[in-house]
């Protein structure tokens, strides 16, 4: 049977080493809701079982229905969103195979999994077909129930999410605060005890789900994200909320895309007053972060998958297209990408999964802080560099496969055009890249990576030494321009290399994250050496152009915008 468990997903979550995460959702393995773990080895092969057969569903089942799903799409008629029959059977699916509660707890229903091993889960799904991801990877919604509502709450919603009886919705954007949520201004108003929710939310995933996490202002006259507060709706409850329309897009159509009127609807408030935006949306980033990282990498597999197979079987000029230069340059580049960047994801869910065991461990009462404020800063880190690395990655690996397939590519006969209309939304929703990078260039700055830095000056590798000693040069040329930059007095020369910064940092992390393995085997070694010619020459250019434009602009930067 077909698996999208491949070697590549297999052998890089073994390097992952979470012992520790494992034994804390376990309570060191004598969980009296999961009797039959009793080891880490014990978790590890019921990981393994679950990512196997999760892989399958991509596979076989999921997989051959995505070109259904995205001629059909979803379709909204007389106030009703209804999903491609396709849709629905791929969710029922997921769930009746337990899939749909994938990191809550069992006492819901879910299957209390480290974040890491989800995450393979959720892009094994966006690998057969992105738009479902946008329906079942939306467990961030449970998560933010699980983490902060009350008794009630948790009791009346995660039992229906985790057996797929109920779907749902983050609703945070409107037609006037988009990246900007502290623009925020549909309403909350309370009376007699009893909240309400009045006003209009735009671009929302799956608006027409069940239940909807909304952000709302509960006060008053205020302004910012101090008067935003998060409140549950539940549309079986309540029908004062009707879609108004969904968008007509560009790809993952079977994922509808929801413009909500409030009028008035009862809702629910979620924690505590004024804690919306500036605790739990945040909350929110790193795993929303994770989610499309993992839907970008999905669609960068099968659009790699696709090319390899067009360009081994189209023959031009007496020989298949995979014995041209210009073509097998593509492909090792993608394979590149690909490989060092679910290495990047991995590690990036690992820091998230660690952040998150702290954090329990601090609701229990343990002195965890320093640990638990520097594994904040990891993982703060850590995934918008990933999403900012992936999805740009996914753009271009969908953009080159077409251009392998050619004129036929451009064509709805093979799926490379899907996948490239898929990609395109990923370095957009959730943060687009730019604000990734405003949002990973303080790690830098304050050298987040200085551990990993020393660790790797540290380690022997055999064999790749002279590798090893251009690769730190690079990373002392980095840090140099971190500091030039930290410095800066101009806040736009600041903003404006943060980019060619970020970029920098991305390929250090790889390489150095990936020379372990390339000693460890040799197909890595091959693979590693390819990298590193690509990547330490791309590292040169970031590195002259940021330090030109500190010698030829300073604090006049802002003169680039004349004339646009």
């Amino acid at each position: 049977m077909a698996t999208f468990y491949n070697k590549s997903r297999k052998y890089l979550l073994s390097k992952i080493d979470f012992k520790v995460i494992s034994a804390d959702l376990e309570n060191d393995f004598n969980n009296p809701e999961s009797p039959a773990l009793k080891s880490f080895e014990d978790a590890y092969t019921w990981y393994e079982m679950l990512l196997d057969n999760a892989g399958k569903i991509a596979a076989e089942y999921i997989a051959p229905r995505a070109e259904a799903v995205d001629e059909v799409g979803a379709v909204h008629i007389d106030g009703t969103v209804h999903w491609a029959d396709e849709t629905k059977e791929n969710m029922q699916m997921l769930a009746k195979a337990g899939y749909m509660g994938g990191t809550i707890s069992r006492k819901f229903g879910g299957l209390n999994l480290p974040q890491t091993v989800n995450t393979i889960i959720i892009e094994m799904v966006s690998q057969a077909d992105a738009s479902l991801m946008n329906l079942f990877g939306l467990q961030d919604i449970a998560v933010i129930v699980e983490k902060y509502g009350n008794k009630d709450q948790k009791e009346r919603v995660l039992p229906k999410f985790c057996t797929g009886k109920i779907s749902g919705s983050m609703a945070l954007t409107e037609p006037d605060a988009g990246s900007d949520l502290q623009a925020v201004n549909i309403k909350a108003i309370e009376k007699d005890g009893q909240w309400y929710l009045d006003g209009v939310k735009r671009f929302i995933t799956n608006g027409s789900g069940d239940v909807s996490l909304v952000l709302a202002r509960s006060e008053e006259g205020s302004k910012g994200g101090r008067g935003l507060s998060m409140f549950l709706y539940e549309r079986y409850l309540d029908d004062n909320m009707i879609v108004r329309r969904i968008e007509n897009k560009l790809g993952i159509k079977g994922s509808p895309t929801c413009e909500l009127q409030f009028n008035m609807a009862k809702c629910e408030l979620v924690g505590k007053r004024k804690f919306g935006l500036i605790k739990y949306v945040m909350a929110l980033m790193n795993g929303a972060r994770l989610g499309v990282s993992s839907q970008a990498l999905g669609i960068a597999q099968a659009a790699y998958e696709e090319a390899v197979k067009y360009a081994g079987e189209r023959e031009q000029f007496g020989k298949n297209i995979n014995e041209f230069p210009a073509v097998y340059q593509m492909l090792k580049k993608m394979k590149a990408e690909i490989e060092t960047g679910r290495l990047l994801l991995y590690r990036t869910s690992f820091a998230v999964d660690m952040q998150e065991m702290l954090e329990r461990k601090a609701h229990k009462g343990e002195d965890v802080k320093q640990e638990l404020r520097d594994a904040k800063a990891l993982a703060d880190f850590l995934t918008p560099l990933a999403k900012y690395m992936l999805t740009e990655m996914a753009n271009k690996i969908t953009y080159d496969t077409i251009q392998i397939h050619g004129g036929v590519g451009y064509m709805k006969d093979f799926p490379a055009e899907r996948l490239a209309r898929d990609a395109r939304i990923t370095n957009i929703y959730e943060g687009t890249t730019q604000l990734q990078v405003v949002a990973a260039i303080g790690g830098i700055t304050n050298n987040i990576l200085g551990n990993d830095w020393k660790a790797f000056e540290a380690a022997d590798y055999s064999g790749l030494e002279k590798e090893k000693e251009t690769i730190l040069d690079h990373i002392d040329v980095m840090q140099k321009i971190s500091r030039q930059i930290k410095e800066l007095k101009s806040k736009e020369l600041h903003d404006y290399t943060a980019t060619y910064l970020v970029e920098m940092a991305s390929l250090l992390y790889r390489l150095v994250h990936f020379m372990p393995l390339a000693v460890e085997n040799d197909e890595n070694k091959e693979l590693f050496r390819y990298f590193y010619l690509e990547s330490t020459a791309r590292l040169e250019y970031l590195e002259n152009i940021s330090l030109k434009y500190f010698e030829e602009y300073g604090d006049s930067i802002s003169i680039l915008k004349e004339g646009l």
